[in-house]
């Protein structure tokens, strides 16, 4: 029963530490691409830039205390701000579950909370932001190297050096390798340098078998969710989904699924 009280009371904290990191994606999301300071100004109203007091501003519950408007000039406040506070901390207790509280956990947040602002970046203004894809790539390969070198954990599924710099190479590279042919082929653009910088900084993460698995899921799922928009709303074959929130979902699925993919792989040979 104290084990048990103890393991609701971690999981309770780790949700609000996800929910508290979500009220920041938050900020980054909406400054990230204006190039903004996501530290100053102090986190106010978008619709009358009143700054927002701290009593407002605790993450989930001010949201639906204020039922999603503006104290102060009454306007509507996008769901987005409730879903990223909602999502982070989601993931931090499933992340707590899966990995217990260490090393492990610490890196694989940093990714979800990356991917969560790229998405929703992506999903906004069609860009995937270099200044989180780029330090993602070394910060993946610098924590691979650490724990290579002074293992901390004994269950890890952070991966060796090697299979860190392999998926920067393969990541990146694959996706690199389509765009160049589909614009030889069709002369358009058919994938922005985002999207290739994002998958490289998965494979540097996640190591270079997370590629595939993530490219297949990113794959499944873009082409379903195309498809359901050409049904719903009639748009054309050529319509433009952005990629990178489905390379995110490939990704999160390797994460908590990928080790169990692979090894009932051969069975299903």
């Amino acid at each position: 029963m104290v084990l048990s009280s103890l393991s609701f009371l971690l999981s309770l904290l780790v949700f609000i530490f996800g929910a508290i990191v979500g009220s920041f994606l938050n900020v980054c999301i909406a400054r990230l691409p204006k190039e903004e300071s996501i530290v100053s100004p102090p986190s106010h109203c978008p619709c009358c830039n009143t700054p927002i007091p701290f009593y407002d501003n605790i993450p989930l519950i001010s949201y639906i205390f204020l039922r999603g408007r503006c104290r102060f000039c009454g306007e509507r406040i996008s769901p987005r701000y409730f879903i990223v506070e909602f999502l982070m901390a989601v993931f931090a207790v499933l992340l707590l579950n899966r990995f217990g509280l260490g090393l492990t956990f610490f890196v694989n947040f940093v990714l979800v909370a990356a991917l969560i602002v790229i998405t929703f970046i992506d999903v906004d203004v069609r860009i995937v932001p270099d200044v989180i894809s780029l330090p993602g790539i070394g910060l993946g390969v610098l924590l691979s190297v650490i724990q290579y070198q002074w293992p901390i954990e004994r269950l890890s599924n952070l991966p060796s050096p090697t299979s860190s710099f392999l998926g920067i190479i393969i990541g990146g590279g694959s996706l690199l390798l389509v765009a160049w042919t589909y614009q030889f082929f069709t002369g358009i653009e058919g994938m922005g340098g985002g999207d290739i910088k994002l998958l490289a900084m998965i494979g540097a993460f996640l190591g270079w078998p997370s590629i595939p698995v993530t490219l297949f899921i990113a794959s499944l799922s873009g082409s379903a969710v195309g498809l359901i928009f050409m049904l719903a709303r009639g748009v054309g074959s050529k319509y433009a989904l952005p990629f990178a929130p489905f390379l995110c979902l490939g990704a999160l699925f390797y994460l908590f699924f990928g080790n169990l993919l692979i090894a009932i792989y051969p069975l299903l040979g």
